[in-house]
């Protein structure tokens, strides 16, 4: 589909014009703008959620309507919520450390460090690590974990700054911040000033490939600015002279690479034999055709369906249905879907910070998980559905009065 507006919209890394349409999803507020009760009565601004794809580099994207400051200044994810993400962080610390030799004369720094979640299991292992987190509220976390950080954007100035102070990186780490970032090469050319001649960068996101191939389009949202195949990662980080020499493929968030870069120069780091082998996938699956882009809406609108069909066949049947988790991708789903009360009673979140507020749009209300047991409800919707072991296991009581999960990507699914 050609974009006919007159604006003309560029692609944030080649700066070629977006003609195409990757999937629009209407219009949607900010994902993480958890309401208040006294909120309620107020507007609240919505924003095109249309996502393009670049036909020259393939990069997919949104346009940017809020800027980071905006978005990202009070934060409401806090990462150590999530037991199997806190697993994570300590099975990356432990492969880092020795895969690299850190030790206490090593730098490790995180760029969108959170609440410490990460950073905190090398200080404990006494690898010196800096944070840069700029939502000053889960910064505050992070310090109270003994976590040093910095309350700011991440790109070249800072960058340029910290390099000028003598504190390079030997690990440059980010989880889940490059799709946040809309100057996508300010802060790539942050990376390259930041670390050591010898040094490492590892940086995680959901792939792209998984995305259209599990129909997870509820990862769409305007904190994610853009969305990354291998090959188009690759080749952003060539622009820059950072080689991208060993991939690794992971289960988080319904399925995210692990990239490690090197200065282009650094020939002690062999490029690895699995990089070669996802390039070659992701060609043949057809990352670098226009056409494989294109077909993307159509699986959306039958997930939109489907999922509609189940909830309006329980209402009917007089069940009740509560909601699972509070997380971005939730909001996307259910706004896009027209999911408000009339369908799903409430939804339940171990997040203090969102318990008491209200969905974005939909408005629906956020409780403590204890909620399940007060109501009993027939179905749980498990919004977060990258978390789904981590839930089902941990909500196991509500198949004690016969209540069944309900996962709704990538396709509509009823667990007993």
């Amino acid at each position: 589909m050609i974009n006919q507006t007159e604006k003309k919209t560029t692609c944030r890394f080649c700066d070629t014009e977006l003609k195409y349409t990757f999937v629009d999803l209407g219009v949607s507020p900010l994902s993480n703008s958890y309401l208040t009760a006294e909120q309620l009565s107020r507007m609240e601004p919505f924003y095109p959620l249309h996502a393009y794809v670049c036909h020259r580099c393939f990069l997919v994207q949104l346009e940017e309507f809020e800027s980071p400051e905006n978005i990202f200044n009070d934060y409401a994810y806090f990462s150590s919520y999530s037991e199997s993400w806190l697993r994570h962080a300590r099975d990356y610390t432990e492969q880092m450390i020795e895969r690299f030799q850190l030790g206490a004369r090593s730098q490790v720094i995180e760029i969108a460090s959170n609440d410490g979640y990460l950073l905190q299991y090398f200080v404990k292992r006494g690898v010196p690590a800096l944070g840069i987190e700029p939502a000053a509220n889960v910064a505050r976390v992070a310090e109270e974990k003994g976590v040093q950080t910095l309350t700011e954007f991440f790109g070249t100035s800072l960058a340029g700054r910290l390099a000028a102070e003598g504190k390079h990186a030997d690990l440059l780490l980010g989880n889940n911040v490059l799709a946040h970032v809309p100057a996508l090469n300010d802060f790539v050319a942050g990376l390259k000033i930041l670390l050591k001649p010898g040094g490492v960068i590892t940086m995680e996101f959901p792939h792209l490939l998984t995305l259209m191939q599990e129909n997870q389009f509820d990862t769409i949202y305007h904190e994610h600015f853009s969305y990354f195949s291998f090959l188009t990662v690759e080749e952003v980080f060539a622009r820059h002279k950072l080689v991208l020499f060993d991939v690794e493929e992971l289960e988080t968030h319904g399925g995210s690479l692990r990239i490690y870069a090197r200065h282009a120069d650094d020939e002690s780091k062999a490029v690895r034999e699995r990089v070669e082998e996802l390039r070659e996938r992701e060609s043949f699956a057809g990352t670098r055709r226009l056409e494989t882009y294109l077909g993307f809406s159509n699986q959306v609108e039958e997930a939109k369906r489907a999922l509609l069909s189940f909830l309006i066949e329980a209402k009917r049947g007089g069940k009740r249905v509560a909601g699972y988790g509070a997380p971005a991708k939730g909001n996307t789903l259910l706004n896009y879907c027209g999911i408000r009360t009339d369908f799903l009673d409430y939804t339940v979140d171990a997040s203090p910070y969102k318990q008491g507020r209200f969905l974005p749009g939909t408005r629906i209300p956020i409780h403590h998980p204890d909620k399940l047991k007060e109501t009993r409800p027939d179905y749980v919707l498990i919004l977060p559905w990258n978390l789904r072991e981590e839930i089902m296991a941990q909500s196991s009581y509500v198949r004690e009065w016969g209540a069944r999960f309900v996962l709704p990507i990538p396709r509509v699914e009823v667990i007993a």
